[in-house]
């Protein structure tokens, strides 16, 4: 199977590049304002506004809402090393949260969908594997609950999307285009239309993909696809192909590790966020006018090191499809973007994660007797940057070792849920509270 991320390359929509900031930019401060404007401490958040074309700019230049950085605090956790099935996670592809707090998790090693209560009290396996009525066969991120507690999976080996009453019933059985899976979450917006991502050119090339997203309303029938237009922006890739003896090719496209990515994510709020983080900038693409949110950042460098593992993993999965392959693409870049990715919050909230110095480190699960074996020995840590959906800047978010961004967290200003992995790599399901943040002050 190709290796690509298409979600990055369909989700692309012109933005306008857009001029520095007037000298007649608003300056605004929001929490410990003095009256002459002046923040009375000196981590209040300060920004400029600025107003171009329908397109209102945001731009942090010092200081947050919150004034300190916040932290994940572990709350819930479910799994174990050894135990009841129940509890023993394999490869979790997907999670979500119902409207009464109950948490739902896709293993797909097993494969089982489980739900939990609040306080991480197994409950119920819902289908099973197969094809039949409520069965699945590999379900990949796309994971929901409806308002009502209806429970939405997709599954595209069955080229469908599953839905289970909140008690596990299977209920009906929504048709999608199948054969393509994404690590993506499948969005529900604000009047339960669930969105669900498809190819719109399976027969183009690997590299010409284009996606889009198949809008499902709360009965099952389909409404708008929304397809979205590349912009001349292209991604630093390396590229491998084979012509097997049976006269076939596989290919593999991956990024430049390191390299500036484009994205765009679908909203809860039903509007897509865009960027190229080839800045610390982002597009809310709102239905009432664009608003584009920046901040001051300092770049990140990449250790040598570490551009040396990237280099050595690359070349080794790129090996996987052409035996002889060799560097095809852009060098590694010396400094990393300013983020990797953009996670919308339930909430309104914007999540993005930040690029971070690496840290070297021993790889305890690292085989010398292994050929294909390489030593991990440089982690990135995760971290967080805050946003509301005015685009003011809360703070920074810190993470414990071992948060996971696979399978995609689900993220709100009070809690996140998501996957951790410890040393040799058991997972657990973890809910946390977002501590340390300060709340909001009045404006």
């Amino acid at each position: 199977m190709p290796s690509i991320r298409p979600f990055r390359r369909e989700a692309s929509i012109p933005v306008p590049r857009l001029i520095a900031l007037s000298t007649l930019a608003v300056a605004l401060c929001t929490g410990g304002c003095s009256a002459d404007g002046r923040g009375s401490r000196p981590d209040a958040w300060e920004a400029v506004y600025d107003t171009i074309g329908d397109t209102l700019v945001v731009r942090t230049v010092s200081g947050s809402v919150w004034g300190d950085t916040a932290r994940l605090v572990p709350e819930v956790s479910i799994g174990m090393f050894d135990g009841p099935e129940e509890y023993l996670f394999g490869q979790v592809v997907s999670l979500a949260r119902g409207p009464h707090g109950s948490i739902y998790v896709m293993d797909q090693q097993v494969p089982a969908l489980r739900v939990y209560t609040p306080d991480g009290t197994y409950r119920a396996t819902f289908g099973r594997q197969g094809e039949g009525p409520g069965e699945y066969k590999r379900p990949d991120g796309g994971l929901n609950v409806l308002s009502d507690g209806r429970v939405l999976l997709r599954d595209p080996a069955n080229a469908r999307i599953q839905v289970y009453s909140s008690e596990g019933d299977p209920l009906d059985t929504w048709r999608i285009r199948g054969n393509f899976n994404t690590s993506r979450r499948m969005i529900v917006d604000r009047r339960d239309r669930a969105y669900a991502l498809i190819l719109l050119d399976p027969e183009a090339d690997v590299r010409d993909w284009t996606t889009g997203l198949v809008q499902i309303h709360p009965d099952g029938t389909p409404g708008d696809t929304l397809q979205i237009p590349d912009t001349p922006w292209e991604p630093a890739q390396i590229v491998a192909s084979h012509e097997s003896e049976g006269g076939g090719t596989s290919m593999s496209v991956n990024s430049v590790p390191f390299s500036p990515t484009e994205m765009a994510v679908l909203s809860p709020e039903g509007y897509f966020i865009h960027a190229i983080s080839t800045e610390y900038a982002f597009t809310l693409l709102r239905s009432q006018g664009p608003l584009r949110i920046e901040k001051a950042f300092t770049p990140v460098q990449v250790a040598s090191g570490e551009r040396a593992e990237e280099e050595a993993f690359a070349t080794r999965n790129m090996r996987y499809t052409d035996p002889s392959w060799r560097w095809n693409g852009p060098a590694i870049p010396s400094v990393k973007p300013p983020f990797r990715s953009i996670h919308p919050g339930e909430d309104g909230t914007v999540w993005v994660q930040t690029s971070q110095p690496g840290v070297k480190r021993e790889d305890p699960g690292y085989d010398p007797t292994d050929p294909r074996a390489l030593p991990d020995e440089w982690k990135e840590p995760v971290a967080f940057d805050v946003f509301d959906e005015e685009g003011r800047y809360l703070g920074p978010v810190t993470t414990p070792e071992g948060f996971s961004t696979y399978p995609e967290p689900i993220f709100t200003r009070e809690w996140v849920l998501a996957t951790v992995r410890d040393a040799y790599g058991v997972q657990t399901v973890v809910k946390f509270r977002v501590d340390g943040g300060r709340p909001d002050s009045p404006e």
